[in-house]
């Protein structure tokens, strides 16, 4: 091997490294979102006891969403100490918030043995975990699209969604294998407590990746280092950005937590399949959107990323109805997943170019903030998918009604991405780069 073939081969190999070492955390980010929403029934009728089962739900459901409440706050908050102190260490920072509020929910005692304090406990871990996840996202996927190679941008970043995927999958497997050894009363009363044990566990080993990450090159070379006033200066001379990127969010949030962190609750509880079920369906979306995402940001690095995003917003206001009313007409395994892999080719390949088309449309001085506020104002209407969606069915009647909320999102997702491309001179600019 040539000296010049060796050096690129050790240069490709130490990008994989470092791509996997900075998604690390944004896995466990995850991962904890996930296992909150899959036992949902189980921690309702730990923290939020009540002879109203729809109303145990509801409250569990809204703590699911209150985390994402929080996320615009860490997102300035955050956002601004990773701008001016730099990518490694802001990243480090928000691992160690997420851990806390994992080590919080997973370690309160019941309703039953301290009264009101659990729920409120219940919902303060939540709200660490929604302000460190407010800059997480950003964070990671400002990194990656200033280590990635030319032409790759959108390959990059798909894989901050990708390490999602793996936590989502993970998780479900998790529940899989719980399911099958312990009886759903032992599930209820403990069992829906052990993956949030194996999520502590996970941490130390994901702080010891993280400490080895180095500063980005472009941060580097950065002269000035904006201070928190100046941060907020240019992101509010910069709002109606802001806006079209919490736009384009919308549509990622809505359809990421309805078909993942919501489908054992749909699954089970308005559907009436098995646990078993909805988590083996969980899993093979996890996996599909995996396939989907790196696919879509390299396609978007080929074409550009307008075009993948109009076509995919269009596609899912057109079919997302229709699919929720063909599953509900008569639930089963086999339509549940149909269904939910076609949602899951819709979002991925969606967001697949919504994450580097948001690193770039955000001015550079403040592009992790302003990522990570866009990102964040979405998430609080897209955090509670869940708890909307469970309402609209009980009010409406109407089993598919969720699928009317993911096109109204999608819709959002469209005229955004056409207010964000609107000249020729913006289409060029945020072309593949």
């Amino acid at each position: 091997m040539s000296t010049a073939s060796h050096a690129t081969s050790s240069s490709e190999e130490s990008k994989v490294k470092t791509v996997f070492r900075v998604v690390s955390g944004n896995f466990l980010e995850m991962y904890d979102f996930m296992v909150y929403g899959y036992y949902a029934s189980a921690i309702a009728k730990t923290y939020f006891p009540s002879g109203n089962e729809f109303a145990s739900l509801m409250l569990s459901l809204s703590v699911f969403g209150a985390g994402f409440l929080m996320r615009p706050l860490g997102a300035i908050v955050l956002g601004a100490y990773i701008d001016h102190h730099g990518r490694r260490k802001g990243l480090i920072l928000t691992l160690g918030l997420m851990a806390l509020g994992t080590l919080t929910v997973a370690s309160i005692p019941g309703y039953a043995t301290i009264g009101v304090l659990a729920p409120v406990l219940v919902l303060g871990g939540r709200l660490l975990q929604g302000f460190s996840a407010g800059v997480e996202l950003g964070g990671v996927s400002v990194y990656l699209s200033e280590i990635a190679t030319k032409g790759n941008k959108g390959f990059y970043c798909a894989w901050q969604s990708g390490s999602q995927q793996v936590a989502v999958v993970f998780a479900a497997l998790i529940g899989v294998v719980l399911n099958k050894v312990l009886p759903a009363d032992q599930m209820t009363a403990w069992g829906w407590r052990v993956p949030f044990l194996i999520g502590c566990l996970i941490v130390p080993f994901l702080f010891l990746i993280r400490r080895s990450l180095q500063e980005t090159e472009e941060f580097k070379a950065r002269k000035h280092r904006p201070s928190m006033g100046e941060i907020m200066k240019t992101m509010a001379a910069n709002w109606g950005i802001v806006l079209g990127g919490m736009g384009m969010v919308i549509m990622t949030t809505v359809s990421f937590y309805m078909i993942t962190a919501y489908t054992p609750t749909f699954g089970k509880e308005v559907l009436k399949l098995s646990s078993i079920d909805t988590l083996v369906v969980t899993v093979c979306i996890g996996l599909s959107n995996l396939i989907w995402l790196p696919l879509a940001g390299a396609l978007s690095d080929r074409v550009g990323r307008r075009p993948v995003l109009i076509a995919f917003t269009i596609l899912t206001i057109v079919t997302a109805y229709p699919a929720l009313q063909w599953l509900v007409a008569d639930p089963s395994f086999a339509r549940l997943l149909a269904v939910e892999l076609w949602l899951s080719f819709l979002y991925g390949s969606y967001n697949g170019a919504m994450v580097v088309a948001l690193t770039e449309v955000m001015p550079v001085e403040v592009r992790t903030a302003g990522f990570s506020l866009a990102y964040s104002l979405a998430t609080t209407i897209g955090g509670f998918t869940p708890a909307i969606s469970t309402l609209l069915i009980h009010t409406t009647g109407n089993k598919a009604a969720p699928g009317l909320f993911l096109g109204v999102a999608a819709i959002c997702g469209l005229i955004a991405t056409l207010m964000l491309y609107r000249t020729p001179e913006s289409r060029n600019q945020y072309r593949a780069a």
